[in-house]
Parts: structure tokens; C-alpha cells; sequence
């Protein structure tokens, strides 16, 4: 009996010992992985540009940096440092000519005019849905998460479909009498892809502070004698100035790391430091490609440092009183409202460049010249059973994104929550490393998959072995890189939202750390963990910048990588109906994820 009680305490004592060590080799696990996955390729990319012959050297990005082609008119600043002041007088005297800005000048060129499209489409959106009361008002604002669900390369068919010769928008255009517009493969329908992406970002964050600007200051500035116009400007602008900034900053680095849309809708004629650097990784310029993969995430990890400073040093102070949200619709007074027709305006402008790309895709993919039709999936299902060699497979295609989106949540679904405890309950330094853990959001795709590929792909040499990962598990990886992120995003809110006395009681009645996390603060967050799921899954799903590169064969490629082969497939001609129809089942399947997102994620959502 004395020994079966010494045996009950032993294992009592060994699993409190387990479970007091399992947070911390949870984030030693989370670590490992995202060093072997991460942290190593990347650097192993950067390493690249740095070192020829195993020694450092800073030629291969002098180089790059010198050259008119990558920097424009800069590139003396790196060729030749003496001749730039008589070159900037040569080129006053000449009347301030056009100046080259070389590919990276290019690519910052329209990622500022992306962001001030995505700001300008935004602001409208987040003064309606903070100001104005309406019938799906909140699911409106659900909505704005579509930017991290909708795969890239879907929403570049959709707008193939919609600006094409014979798309709605020409077909509206003749219909009145007037001709037809060519704006595909222009920087302009690029701008307007990006705006898709990212306004609906700038409507989230500009909402959120709207929402909380103390109504008490406005009124006070009111009794003061300031017109509306003035309290807005003084006390309420102020207010929003940080959100704007912060959702620009990141629209900024976003659509300076854009792939797909660059990619479908411009190609190299219209090509940014990303699809160029996907050009030389295709043409076996490995080493050229690892320069340019470090000199963009030099900028990159830079702009988004910059962005971490700034949003740790804005202080969120909740208002107990916000401002009241008026109905938009109000009888004739809404006629003689100027704010309330330009907003109605604003939503047939919005109608047309949020719902239009979709519904032009799937449109597309049921009609041609003759009307309805389903050719363009019963040639989706003769590829499915054709015997030809190299033929894509619709079927293999939804089975592998549905194979590693599972995979994926099972590897970011954990990351996450340790990255989250790190953040919220890892006391000082806990900042620093939730920066580090969350870098993966600052670094392309195209650079992770391009590490990937010269790291586990083509194998690495530990101890005398030689280890190599297969397409899928390095594409799942990838994946889970991409994913955690935004796991950690809804999950880090949540937890720390919570009473911290809630886990302390159960400390202090014997719980650990781990059995506190698992059977009281896990439990209260669900929905929100349900949300990072979803989150997860869907990104994995529409995850194309990193898989182009690591897909080979039938058992790697996945829809988003189908879906760009259908594009591209010059034997179907110009019709664009199989890549819409391919399209149209992405979507189907990207779909579900949302449902989730939007009913289980918007319960714990302040």
C-alpha cells in the first residue's frame, strides 16, 4: 500500500514537473521551428548575397545598387559618389528632365500610389461604419477582413475578367454609347487591385479609432463656438492621425512585397522587385536572386520596425462615451444631407470595385459569346481524366490545398498560442520577442520560398547528412510560416483581454502554468482561437508567393498555383474561362473558411 502511494506521488510530482516545463519547451519547439524554417533559409539567403568565396564581401549589392536598371537615376550614388553633384547640376540646367527610377524605384513608385488609393477608398468606408447606424452595418464590418482571406491570384483573375475586352465594364461602357477601355496590364487596374486588398485594411483600423474618440471633447469644442468642420479638424483628426498613419505604413510595405497581382495584371513589363526576383529564381540566377531577396528585405524589415516603434508608442485609452452613430437612411432629410448622398455614392463605388472583380469571375466562368454555358468546368473535368503528361488537375490541386491547409493548422495553430502567452504573459522583453517571432510578416513569400528551396529542398549538410524535405512538407512549412502570424493576431487580443486573476486563482489552488493556460484561459478564448484557425486554414488555402516556387509535379501544386497555370496556358488561347472556372472553385472552397471567420471570430471581437 506505502509503495503504490510513493508510485502515485513519483508520477503526481513528475507530471507537475511536465507540465510546470511544457510552456517553456513549447517555446524552445516554436523556436526550433521557426528557425529551421525561417529564420535559417532566409538568412541562408541573405548569407548568399553577402559571401563568394567564403569571405564577406559587399560587391554582389554594390553591384545590384549600381546598376540604372535596379536603381535608376541612384545608381551613381553607388557607381560613382563624386559625379553626383555636376550630374544634379547637368540635370537642372537641362531642365529637370524625366528621371529613371530604376525597378526599385518603380516598385516604391506604386506601392505610394497604392497606398494613397487604399486611403482614399478607406476613409469614406470607416467614416460610414463609425458614424452611421445600418441594417448589416456589423457584417459590413466583417467584411474587411477579406484582404487576409481572398487568395491574391483569384482576385487578379477577377479583375481580368471584369476590365477585359469583353467584360462587364466594357460591355456597361458600349451599352451607353461609349467605347471600350484597355486598362489590363496597366499600372492603373494594378493601383485598383491593391486598393481591393488593402482600403478594407485602412477601414478597420481607421474604425477602430473613430470609434473611440471621446464624444465629451467634441462637445466640449462645440460650446466653445468651433464648427463642426473645426472640432473635427482639432480635436477629432488628431485622434485618427495614428491609424492612418500605422494603415498606411502598412499598406506601404504590403503592396511593396505584392506578387500575384503584379504578377497576373502586369507581368515582367510592369514588374516590381518581387516578380522580378521570380523571373531570376525561374531562370536559375540563384545568386543574382538572393541579392535582390536581401536588398528588398533590408527595406522590408525596415519599414516594419519603423511601424512596431510607432504602434508601441500610441497609447489606446478607451472612452466610455463615444460618438453616436446617426442612421444613414433618414426620410427626406437624407436627400438634403450632403454626407449621406456622397456616402451613398461612395457604396455603388465601392459595389463596383469590391464586388465587381468576384462576381465578374464567376460570371465569366458560366457564360461565353452564346450565353450560359458550363464548358469551361467540363474542361476542368476533361482535365481531370486526360492522360497527356504535365496536364494541371483541378482534382490534385483542391485535395493538396485541403491536405496542407490541415497541416498548416496544425503546426501555426500552436506556434500561435505560445507566440500570444510570450506576448502577454512573458513580462519584460516579452515586445522584443514577439517582434522576432512575428518577422515572417515582414519577409516575402517569394524570399521564404526561395530559402526553402536552396535550404531543405536542395538539402543541407548536418553531421555528414545529408537533410532533405519533399515539396509538400517544405510547401506545409511555408505555409505554417505564413500563417502563425495571424493566429498570434487573434489570439494575442483575446488573452490579453482577459482578467489575470482568473489564471492566478487557479495558481494559487495548485493549477500550473500549463494546466491554468489549458482549463481556464483557453477555454474563455475559444472563439477567438476558432478564428485564428480559420485564419490559418484560409491563408494556406490562398497561399501563392512561396508555392509557385516549392510545387512540382502532381503532388505539390496546389489551386492558387493551378489557377495561374490555367492563366498562363497560352494553348487555351485568349479565353480566359477555364482560369475563371478554376477561379470560381477557389473561391468556393476559401469560402467556408470565411463563414467561420465571420460567425466565430466576431463573437469575441470588440
Amino acid at each position: 500500500m506505502d509503495r503504490q502511494v510513493g508510485q502515485t506521488d513519483r508520477l503526481r510530482v513528475a507530471r507537475r514537473a511536465a507540465e510546470r516545463l511544457a510552456l517553456p519547451a513549447g517555446l524552445a519547439v516554436a523556436l526550433a521551428v521557426l528557425v529551421a524554417v525561417f529564420y535559417y533559409p532566409v538568412g541562408s539567403v541573405l548569407v548568399e548575397a553577402v559571401v563568394r568565396g567564403g569571405r564577406l564581401t559587399a560587391g554582389p549589392l554594390l553591384a545590384v545598387l549600381a546598376d540604372p536598371f535596379y536603381t535608376g537615376a541612384a545608381s551613381a550614388l553607388f557607381a560613382d559618389p563624386l559625379s553626383v553633384p555636376s550630374g544634379f547640376v547637368t540635370w537642372l540646367r537641362a531642365g529637370l528632365p524625366p528621371v529613371e527610377f530604376g525597378l526599385f524605384g518603380f516598385t516604391a513608385y506604386q506601392a505610394a500610389l497604392s497606398t494613397v488609393a487604399s486611403v482614399l477608398l478607406g476613409l469614406p468606408g470607416a467614416y460610414l461604419l463609425s458614424r452611421f447606424e445600418f441594417r448589416g452595418r456589423r457584417t459590413l464590418r466583417s467584411l474587411t477582413i477579406l484582404p487576409f482571406v481572398l487568395p491574391s491570384i483569384m482576385v487578379a483573375v477577377g479583375f481580368l475578367a471584369m476590365f477585359g475586352r469583353n467584360g462587364p465594364l466594357n460591355t456597361v461602357l458600349l451599352s451607353l454609347g461609349l467605347g471600350r477601355v484597355d486598362v489590363l496590364f496597366t499600372l492603373e487596374v494594378i493601383v485598383v487591385a491593391h486598393a481591393f486588398y488593402n482600403a478594407p485594411l485602412v477601414v478597420r483600423l481607421v474604425t477602430a479609432a473613430w470609434e473611440t474618440v471621446d464624444a465629451r471633447r467634441v462637445e466640449s469644442a462645440r460650446a466653445m463656438g468651433a464648427t463642426p468642420l473645426r472640432a473635427f479638424r482639432d480635436v477629432v483628426l488628431p485622434q485618427l492621425l495614428p491609424s492612418l498613419l500605422t494603415a498606411a505604413l502598412l499598406t506601404f510595405v504590403f503592396t511593396f512585397m505584392s506578387f500575384p497581382i503584379v504578377l497576373a495584371l502586369g507581368g515582367l513589363r510592369l514588374a516590381t522587385v518581387e516578380v522580378w526576383l521570380y523571373a531570376r529564381v525561374q531562370d536559375l540566377a540563384l545568386a543574382e536572386a538572393a541579392t535582390l531577396a536581401t536588398l528588398e528585405t533590408v527595406v522590408t524589415l525596415s519599414l516594419t520596425y519603423l511601424y512596431l516603434r510607432y504602434e508601441a508608442r500610441q497609447v489606446r485609452a478607451g472612452s466610455n462615451i463615444s460618438l453616436p452613430r446617426r442612421p444613414l437612411l433618414d426620410g427626406v432629410r437624407t436627400l438634403a444631407d450632403p454626407a449621406r448622398l456622397g456616402l451613398l455614392a461612395y457604396g455603388l463605388l465601392a459595389l463596383v470595385v469590391f464586388v465587381g472583380p468576384m462576381a465578374s469571375m464567376v460570371l465569366a466562368s458560366v457564360t461565353d459569346a452564346g450565353g450560359f454555358t458550363l464548358d469551361y468546368y467540363r474542361f476542368l473535368f476533361d482535365q481531370q481524366v486526360a492522360e497527356t503528361a504535365g496536364t494541371t488537375r483541378p482534382l490534385p490541386a483542391i485535395v493538396n490545398s485541403l491536405l496542407f491547409g490541415a497541416g498548416t493548422l496544425l503546426l501555426a495553430l500552436p506556434i500561435g498560442v505560445v507566440v500570444s502567452v510570450v506576448a502577454t504573459r512573458g513580462g519584460r522583453g516579452s515586445r522584443l520577442a514577439e517582434a522576432l517571432l512575428t518577422a515572417p510578416l515582414a519577409v516575402s513569400g517569394v524570399v521564404v520560398g526561395l530559402g526553402l528551396l536552396q535550404t531543405l529542398v536542395f538539402g543541407t549538410v548536418v553531421m555528414g547528412h545529408r537533410l532533405t524535405a519533399t515539396g509538400p512538407v517544405a510547401i506545409v512549412l511555408a505555409h505554417a510560416v505564413a500563417a502563425y502570424p495571424f493566429v498570434t493576431r487573434n489570439v494575442t487580443p483575446a488573452l490579453g483581454g482577459l482578467d489575470p486573476h482568473l489564471p492566478d486563482a487557479a495558481r494559487s489552488l495548485g493549477a500550473t502554468r500549463l494546466r491554468a493556460l489549458l482549463d481556464v484561459e483557453l477555454p474563455l478564448i475559444a472563439a477567438a482561437l476558432v478564428a485564428g484557425a480559420a485564419f490559418a486554414f484560409a491563408i494556406s488555402i490562398g497561399e501563392f508567393d512561396s508555392t509557385v516556387l516549392l510545387a512540382e509535379g502532381v503532388d505539390s501544386y496546389t489551386m492558387p498555383v493551378a489557377l495561374e497555370r490555367y492563366i498562363g496556358n497560352r494553348s487555351l488561347g485568349p479565353n480566359l474561362g477555364p482560369a475563371t472556372a478554376m477561379g470560381t472553385v477557389l473561391l468556393a472552397v476559401t469560402a467556408a473558411s470565411f463563414v467561420v471567420i465571420d460567425r466565430v471570430g466576431g463573437r469575441w471581437e470588440r
